[in-house]
C-alpha cells in the first residue's frame, strides 16, 4: 500500500506536480490530494493502486520495512522522452 509520504517523495524524485501524477495514474486530482493529505480522509484502494502502478511504470520502487518506508528511482528507468536514463 502506498502512503502519503511515499507518493509525495516519488513525485519529487520524478519532478512531477500533483496534476502530472493524477493524469498519469488516471485518477482525479481530488483523489490524489486525499491520498497525499495524511488527514485521515478515506482513500479508495483502487486510487492507491493506480497511483502506485503509475509511479512504478516510471521507475519508482516503494519500500516498506519494520524500520520505516522509503522510495527510490531505478537508475535505468525510462524517461519521459522514451530514452533510458543514465
Amino acid at each position: 500500500m502506498i502512503t502519503a509520504r511515499q507518493s509525495r517523495a516519488a513525485r519529487a524524485l520524478l519532478g512531477w506536480n500533483q496534476e502530472t501524477l493524477a493524469d498519469k495514474a488516471r485518477v482525479s486530482l481530488t483523489a490524489l490530494k486525499r491520498l497525499e493529505s495524511e488527514s485521515g480522509l478515506r482513500v479508495y484502494e483502487t486510487t492507491r493502486d493506480q497511483v502506485r502502478r503509475a509511479l512504478e511504470a516510471h521507475g519508482i520502487v516503494l519500500m516498506t520495512t519494520d524500520k520505516g518506508e522509503g522510495v527510490m528511482v531505478m537508475r535505468n528507468a525510462i524517461a519521459e522522452d522514451g530514452k533510458k536514463r543514465p
